[in-house]
């Protein structure tokens, strides 16, 4: 009895030392400072827990040359906040002005270190709850019934502290290197820990393992001091113009592909990492062999008594030896401090370094956790921009829209619009929205219809994936139908393998919209929420699935899409035939005449005219209305009684034959008048 007590106690003390928070976070880097900005709007309970002394320490080290690839351009001609987001990509979403990255760095391409002030000026100016030199060595889970998910999330740091949350958002990023053993691979170099001080390569050749960003970052700083270089890779370059993927081979880092092309001593080279060796000779010298030829041998037995390559093949690519071999693979996610009982299983295939999530970026494995920032990429890589700050600040968004609605009961934000709004609203978010424009094929506007199509409620920015679970996820109603926008670039026009820059690469005729190959707005129409069969069964390659209608505006070479004929109109007369209806906005008299003359007004007449609402007439508005022939001109006719019942020929005969209306003279109008 006396040890049962002295248990009970120690449990007791255990539980008490527990710190609570609704909302743990674990990474202050973008993503993380990112979603405490949103939860402290929100005025949640939530702490984020960083293991460096200060927020971004990602960006302290890397990248290790100091610049970035992320654009920042100061200047795009416009004054919209939300326009010039699309062009800012570094970035984070607040309400506070002062925290625009244009203010940190006026490069287009930024140092690192304005990236660790901004960062660091995020954290403090909005005043977020961040613990800092706190690394969180275990994550575990207590089964709860009152809980939330049915579960707490038990997190552990490297003081033995421990901390409870309800729900759990992982926001630690990629910071493990990827490593390939192979025989020698000890005599390889990490990206990580290289000299950046090309006078150290001076007279060297280099090999260099990998073919991204990080690779051609640290050919681009040796590049004129060295004998030559080599890089060795499974797969062929990736150029993003070509894929139109910005984690791909971007132009400022892509010198060597000059000097390989120029036939300027240095090359790229196709293979499997793992099949190779490294030789270490007496002199020092590195010599890239095969692992098949090591089989049954003793490497220490010295270079004379293994076979290399050149000794079959005497013009072997890589025969010449080296002076260093540096690894450039990038990251991966560290998987090491979740306990099993959350099954945090890496991905398959060419996302094995993410963990497995959901479209709505929730684990696979554990309700409640949601996997934000880079390690969030396996839900769009290769397809779109979620693995960099600017397309995951707008998933990180989602996602707490998300988690309101599950936990707090907050609906999606949304606003209703009369349906005479349909268009001009479609055409407002596909030109300013930043989010759309960004997180093409992956985030998207949602309009759901009201009933008869009176009216729309517009929700910006919801994930794809996730469509057929839109009535639970936002707390909204589909039940008359919804237009899905999203933009899109051409099926068949991105790729490693595609030539971006043919002689008839663009469209510009709104007929052949389809065939745009550029980013553009495609709008989808369903009659029905899609259902998760149908999303899971959806076409190769599509975001959705195949709609009861679709509608491509023809892409532009502005990303401007105002033109009243080539862009609005054709989207217009598409929204009709959806709803069977006209959303062309009348004059007064145009409704007046509709009122006589048809048995169903269209919305604007009915929103407007018939409820005594619209713009007052004005002297200089009535003479551009006659002038584009949508009035008739009264300047000559003082009543409607003093001309011939015939004689109203022009503008309200060519609208009703517009309208498919007989063309009949109002005589019983004027007769009327008369008597």
């Amino acid at each position: 009895l006396g040890l049962a007590l002295y248990a009970g106690s120690l449990c007791a003390v255990s539980g008490a030392a527990f710190l609570y928070h609704d909302y743990c976070v674990i990474g202050a880097g973008p993503a993380g400072l990112q979603a405490a900005y949103f939860l402290q709007r929100a005025g949640r309970d939530y702490i984020v827990f960083e293991r460096s002394h200060a927020p971004g320490s990602f960006f302290a080290l890397y990248p290790r040359h100091r610049k970035l690839i992320s654009i920042n351009k100061q200047y795009t001609g416009k004054s919209n906040s939300e326009f010039n987001l699309r062009h800012d990509w570094n970035s984070l979403l607040s309400h506070d002005r002062r925290l625009l990255f244009r203010r940190y760095s006026r490069d287009f391409f930024p140092n690192a270190d304005a990236m660790v002030r901004y960062l660091e000026d995020f954290a403090s100016l909005l005043k977020l709850q961040v613990q800092y030199n706190t690394a969180i060595i275990h994550v575990t889970l207590e089964k709860n019934e009152q809980a939330w998910n049915g579960h707490y999330f038990i997190l552990t740091d490297q003081d033995r502290k421990n901390y409870k949350c309800s729900c759990l958002l992982v926001a630690a990023g990629t910071w493990v290197p990827n490593v390939v053993n192979f025989p020698g691979s000890e005599y390889v170099e990490g990206y990580e820990t290289v000299s950046i001080n090309p006078e150290d390569f001076a007279g060297q050749t280099v090999l260099i393992l990998g073919r991204g960003n990080s690779a051609f970052e640290t050919a681009e700083n040796i590049l004129g001091v060295t004998n030559f270089i080599h890089m060795v890779s499974r797969s062929r370059v990736r150029l993003s113009w070509a894929t139109h993927y910005v984690g791909d081979l971007r132009a400022i880092n892509n010198g060597l592909l000059d000097t390989y092309q120029l036939k300027s001593l240095d090359g790229l080279l196709e293979g499997d990492l793992e099949d190779l060796a490294i030789v270490k000779d007496k002199k020092g010298k590195l010599h890239i062999t095969l692992r098949f030829y090591l089989e049954n041998r003793n490497i220490s037995a010295g270079i004379d008594s293994i076979t290399l390559p050149q000794d079959e093949l005497d013009n072997f690519a890589t025969r010449a030896p080296y002076d260093r071999v540096i690894r450039c693979l990038g990251w991966k996610f560290d998987f090491s401090i979740y306990n099993r009982s959350l099954r945090m299983m890496p991905g398959k295939g060419n996302i094995k370094k993410y963990p497995q999530i959901k479209p709505s970026y929730e684990s696979r494995g554990t309700r409640g956790l949601f996997v934000l920032g880079t390690a969030s990429h396996s839900v769009d890589f290769r397809k779109s921009a979620g693995g960099f700050i600017h397309g995951f600040r707008y998933t990180t968004r989602a996602v707490h829209r998300l988690l309101e609605n599950r936990h707090h009961g907050v609906p999606w934000p949304s606003t209703v619009y009369p349906i005479t709004q349909l268009t001009n609203s479609i055409i407002k978010r596909v030109n300013e929205a930043s989010g759309l424009y960004q997180m093409f094929s992956v985030l998207a506007d949602i309009i759901l219809l009201r009933e008869n199509a009176t009216a729309f409620e517009y929700l910006e920015e919801y994930p794809t994936g996730i469509l057929a679970e839109l009535e639970m996820q936002t707390g909204r109603k589909a039940q008359s139908g919804l237009f899905v926008i999203i933009m899109e670039y051409g099926r068949n026009f991105s790729g490693a393998d595609k030539d971006v820059f043919y002689y008839n690469r663009a469209v510009g005729e709104a007929q052949h919209a389809w065939q745009s190959n550029f980013l553009h707005p495609v709008i989808y129409y369903y009659k029905r929420l899609p259902t998760e069969r149908e999303m899971r069964l959806r076409p190769p390659d599509w975001p959705l699935p195949r709609p009861d209608a679709i509608h491509h505006i023809v892409e532009d070479f502005l990303t401007d899409w105002t033109a009243p004929n080539a862009h609005i109109l054709p989207l217009r007369r598409f929204l009709e035939n959806c709803l069977g209806t006209d959303l062309r906005n009348f004059f007064a008299e145009s409704c007046f005449l509709f009122a006589f003359t048809r048995q169903k007004l269209p919305p604007s007449c009915q929103q407007g005219y018939m409820t005594m609402q619209g713009l007052v007439g004005s002297q200089e508005l009535r003479q551009h209305a006659v002038q584009a022939g949508l009035l008739q001109d009264y300047t000559h006719t003082d009543f409607l009684g003093d001309r011939p019942p015939d004689s109203h020929d022009g503008s309200q005969e060519q609208l009703m034959r517009d309208q498919g209306i007989p063309v009949r003279p109002l005589q019983h109008l004027v007769n009327a008048k008369d008597e």
